[in-house]
């Protein structure tokens, strides 16, 4: 089966969407096949690869409520798996169908807590899986832990992108009673100015708190990023010889090392 991440954080525009829609082109240029869940209601990442009039248009069965509405349990889940235009990424994307099944208190939920590891046990012609989430820690987010290998926390290296960190890890854990092989990979720093004392001074301050839990790549606010995406293309597809493209690649790198050495901590363990 495939790895499958999940990005959370409960702040919004922390960098999961972006870091979803670029690190699915830099995992496919390294020859994986990538499957990308859009489990934010407000539906950016699918509209950075199939566009808003599109993405807006389609039917809650051609979308990730289909998991969530009882009235589609017996419908095909085919629908949901949408190609892009790049070869080896594909989407399921999400609209505003999605938001009445996002509620609180998802623990409460029964066996729709398993909706998306169900659907994923299904899917046998991946390597990776990356679930956007939204910014909240509401079903959407609780069923993408329960499904996911692995948690990244965006945090942008300033006071609100750190706020909250601790409600993240504590839901994490919960998460852990349903799904024990759940693992944090690390707190990913993102938007990063190194021009800006502060946040320099925060990026420090994250490094001393968490330590090894702070990937090494650091995702700083480079235009490239911003200019691929309005082409609707991951920045290694865009311009692979930018800066920004070759921090992509290199997060995707440590990424699949990181797995690798905790897969042998395991095995040893």
């Amino acid at each position: 089966m495939a790895t499958t991440f999940c990005l959370i954080n409960q702040k919004g525009g922390c960098g999961k969407s972006s870091t979803c829609f670029h690190l699915a082109g830099a995992f496919a240029e390294l020859g994986m096949n990538v499957l990308l869940l859009d489990m934010d209601p407000q539906g950016s990442l699918s509209q950075g690869f199939l566009g808003s009039e599109f993405v807006e248009s389609l039917s809650s069965k051609e979308t990730m409520t289909m998991l969530f509405d009882e009235s589609s349990f017996f419908e095909s889940r085919d629908a949901l798996l949408h190609p892009t235009q790049f070869d080896g990424i594909t989407i399921c994307p999400a609209n505003q169908t999605l938001a009445p099944f996002n509620a609180p208190e998802p623990e409460k939920t029964g066996m729709l807590q398993y909706a998306i590891r169900e659907f994923l046990t299904e899917q046998h012609d991946y390597d990776v899986v990356l679930i956007d989430c939204p910014p909240n820690l509401y079903r959407c987010s609780w069923t993408s832990m329960v499904a996911a290998d692995y948690v990244v926390i965006p945090v942008p290296p300033e006071d609100f992108g750190t706020q909250g960190l601790r409600a993240v890890h504590q839901c994490v854990q919960q998460a852990r009673q349903l799904n024990p092989d759940l693992r944090r990979l690390g707190h990913l720093i993102t938007r990063c100015d190194q021009r800006l004392l502060v946040h320099r001074m925060y990026e420090q301050k994250l490094r001393e708190l968490y330590g090894e839990m702070v990937l090494d790549t650091v995702i700083t606010e480079a235009s490239a990023f911003k200019v691929a995406l309005t082409r609707r293309r991951p920045v290694q597809f865009h311009d692979a010889e930018s800066k920004a493209a070759k921090l992509t690649l290199s997060l995707a790198r440590e990424i699949l090392d990181r797995i690798s050495l905790d897969e042998r901590k395991r095995k040893v363990a």
